[in-house]
């Protein structure tokens, strides 16, 4: 009896390590000199002096420039434009697939929905500024529903011209914050409030008044890891 008893404590001691120590296993590895990229593609399909719309993206991450998945995400949703108020409003849904650092093929899933209100102004002549308020509610593999707040502020000037149109250079930049809404995920895991920031920087070229092109790089900071990661990305309106 002792030897079971004892055989049960071990094991509740293992899976209460496991709990803490689970969810940032992938991350404890990652090599944070190398250089990860991302490929990202955006769509907003709004028809000119309609107040509904589509818009989302799809992301392909990389820990490295090229095979090593960090993460795909899909994502998309219904935007609204209100007549009485700026910007732009939107409810949708994403699906994440996250893949570990290194040889690991080993994949775990998460469901999200998520609300955000984007909305931005004029300063000057050229500059413009962006806000963006997003709430997420995540559905992650292993960890209790959990939810995040996350506020980008973003700015863009075009280089040799004054309106973003066709044959336009232009140079964006965004800061992104992400807070945490629960601090214990399960299985004895407890997170800070902090979870993120992405600091990030591009060129832009405005290819036709429905397309844009970006090459930009990104710094992201979170308690695990902080790395740099490329990236490409083809925005299209619709």
């Amino acid at each position: 009896m002792r030897i079971v008893f004892m055989g049960k404590v071990i094991a509740a001691i293992q899976c209460a390590l496991y709990g803490a120590m689970g969810s940032n296993l992938a991350l404890a590895q990652v090599d944070e000199g190398q250089m990860g990229a991302w490929y990202i593609y955006t769509f907003d399909a709004h028809p000119p002096n309609k107040q509904w719309g589509v818009r989302g993206d799809i992301q392909h991450r990389n820990w490295d420039i090229d095979g090593d998945l960090e993460q795909l995400l899909i994502r998309g949703g219904v935007s609204f434009r209100p007549e009485s108020l700026p910007g732009t409003y939107t409810v949708g849904v994403a699906h994440i697939t996250s893949g570990q650092f290194g040889a690991s093929d080993a994949t775990s899933t998460e469901y999200r929905a998520y609300q955000e209100a984007d909305f931005g102004y004029r300063l000057g002549s050229r500059l413009r500024l962006g806000h963006r308020l997003r709430y997420e509610q995540r559905w992650v593999d292993g960890q209790d529903f959990r939810t995040r707040y996350r506020y980008m502020l973003s700015a863009t000037l075009p280089i040799n011209a004054v309106e973003m149109r066709s044959g336009t250079w232009y140079a964006s930049a965004y800061n992104e914050l992400f807070i945490n809404g629960e601090r214990h995920i399960g299985r004895g895991v407890r997170v800070d409030a902090f979870d993120r920031n992405r600091l990030y920087a591009a060129l832009g070229y405005v290819v036709s008044g429905r397309t844009q092109i970006r090459l930009g790089y990104m710094h992201q900071h979170t308690d695990n890891i902080d790395k740099g990661q490329l990236q490409f990305s083809l925005h299209h309106r619709f």
